[in-house]
């Protein structure tokens, strides 16, 4: 049964070429207003992304993952957009990008603790069995 904290998530995607369309979603972001909660968690099966880009600089890739969950945890070595606010940061890390990491479509709803949410969210999502 879902809690009574309102949450928005976006899951994390590896485009590794964007011409191509084909994606592994790589991490989720929870951004919880009420609990001024956002936290990011990240992981790479390196194996299956050099299966649709053989060429991929994997360790390239986890950096800029890493640095993702950084940003959403505030961290000061993340640069300036870390030192954004909660709901900035969010918003940052969830805009349309062109790039070979990019956010899906926000999605809302009601939690209880969103770092449970996280955990299960990325189980379902990101982490292949």
């Amino acid at each position: 049964m879902p809690g009574d904290n309102a949450y928005s998530y976006a899951v994390l995607r590896l485009v590794p070429r964007v011409e191509r369309g084909e994606r592994i979603n790589v991490g989720v972001v929870v951004f919880c207003r009420p609990l001024q909660y956002l936290e990011a968690r990240t992981a790479l099966d390196g194996a299956r992304a050099l299966v649709l880009w053989p060429d991929l600089d994997v360790e390239s890739v986890r950096a800029h993952l890493a640095a993702i969950e950084r940003v959403a945890a505030g961290d000061p070595t993340a640069g300036p957009i870390a030192g954004l606010d909660t709901t900035a940061r969010f918003h940052w890390l969830v805009a349309p990008s062109s790039t070979i990491i990019q956010p899906s479509v926000v999605h809302t709803g009601l939690c209880g603790p969103p770092a449970d949410e996280l955990d299960e969210l990325f189980r379902e999502l990101v982490v292949v069995a």
